[in-house]
């Protein structure tokens, strides 16, 4: 593996996403340009009690294809058959035959947010009504965060480095930083990495709808995550996954990958500042995108396009435009600055890895997606948001942004791959 932190190159050569505009690259990619939008009322249970509705379902969902049997499938939580299927998906787009590879250089680090919320809710219900001797064994394997990154690694034989990272919204970020930095430290020569998550059951719709943290615009699913915008009341509660494969540039090259883009930089910080709100002028997220500039020996001026987090709350959109414009001075006037959770929602632990998939098929296929629901323009948030329609842009380098409850700060800066 060879050669020092700072020589290692760290390339991207696979993607896989579970969202609700699709489970394919191409399905999600295409809805996400055409400005489409995965939000409707929620199917999964009566949402008629709460004050949030409506939610971004992944609906027709068959992760069987990633599973070595049915059995395997049952025991598994939601948020980690998305977990699996992404990074199984990832594996095929990174073109890689694992049986002509060292898979003790190959490692996972899936993480989410909150884990198997829904097994967690069903065994709570047969603890009340059948009592402790009724409980699955599989309850304590099947809720814990780890396991979409323990069970994939179990069913491609993958020896490397694993683990899962759980910081909230920022979840899947710092799962591919910490993969960036794993492949840099030698310590593996790919990695799949990224976040899973499956909270619209009611117990999380009504936890989030208690902090009165979501929109309430029932009446209008398809408008009512709308970042940036002025009329904002709240994010939308999507679900999903996304994995992307990182791989050391010398690896990439004698296997004959396709290399979508390099990943430079990496951002990590806190804002030591308050359990949701972020702090004050977006203060940390700003270090934080400093600090994948300085990471990534990229100047301001050297980034085309940023992922925003975007999430469509009032407080959270002010603080990044702030930060960016901190981060960013003059230049910030000049980027395309855009948020997908309008189309897709947040999915909190898995939204940093599906935001950086469609920051990366930006990269590679000159396309930025668009901001939808961008109506009614917010004199707190003035900068281009790449409002409703995707646009033709050739980026040179971008950054993906995401933001925690507890004050976590992931960003990651990657460019166009030269050489």
């Amino acid at each position: 593996m060879g050669g020092s932190f700072c020589e290692r190159r760290v390339v991207v050569t696979g993607l896989g996403v579970v969202t609700p505009l699709g489970t394919t690259l191409e399905t999600f990619w295409e809805n996400l340009i055409a400005g489409r939008c995965g939000i409707h009322r929620i199917s999964r249970f009566d949402p008629s009690p709460f004050a949030t509705q409506i939610a971004a379902e992944v609906r027709d969902f068959d992760p069987s294809p990633a599973f070595p049997s049915a059995k395997e499938l049952r025991r598994t939580d939601r948020f980690a058959q998305f977990g699996i299927y992404a990074a199984w998906a990832a594996l095929k787009d990174s073109g890689a035959d694992l049986d002509k590879l060292n898979r003790e250089e190959i490692g996972v680090i899936i993480g989410s947010g909150i884990g198997g919320l829904e097994t967690t809710t069903q065994q709570h219900q047969v603890l009340l009504e059948r009592g402790p001797n009724r409980l699955s064994a599989f309850m304590i394997p099947m809720l814990i965060s780890n396991m979409a990154s323990g069970m994939f690694s179990m069913y491609y034989g993958l020896k490397g480095p694993n683990y899962a990272t759980c910081s909230a919204c920022a979840t899947a970020n710092h799962a591919i930083g910490e993969a960036w930095r794993t492949i840099k430290a030698g310590d593996a020569v790919m990695m799949f990495a990224g976040g899973a998550e499956a909270t619209i059951v009611p117990i999380g719709i009504g936890g989030f709808c208690a902090m009165r943290a979501m929109s309430t615009r029932n009446d209008d699913p398809q408008r009512a995550s709308r970042p940036f915008d002025r009329e904002r009341d709240g994010f939308v509660m999507g679900e999903g996954a996304g994995v992307i494969v990182l791989e050391e540039l010398e690896h990439a090259k004698r296997r004959g990958a396709r290399i979508y883009c390099e990943v430079v930089g990496y951002g990590n910080t806190a804002d030591a500042h308050h359990l949701t709100a972020p702090s004050p002028g977006g203060e940390g997220a700003a270090r934080c995108m400093r600090m994948a500039l300085r990471n990534g020996r990229l100047n301001p001026e050297d980034v085309t396009y940023i992922n925003a987090h975007g999430t469509s709350t009032p407080a959270g959109d002010v603080a990044e435009t702030q930060a960016i414009k901190a981060v960013f001075g003059e230049h910030a006037r000049r980027l395309a600055v855009s948020s997908i959770k309008g189309a897709v929602g947040h999915m909190l632990g898995a939204a940093g890895a599906v935001e950086m998939a469609a920051s990366v098929l930006a990269l590679w296929h000159g396309v930025v997606p668009p901001t939808i629901n961008y109506e009614v323009p917010d004199p707190e948030c003035d900068l281009d948001y790449v409002p409703n329609t995707a646009r033709e842009l050739k980026i040179h380098a971008f950054i993906n942004n995401s933001f925690g409850f507890g004050g976590h700060n992931a960003s990651i800066a990657a460019k166009r791959f030269e050489g």
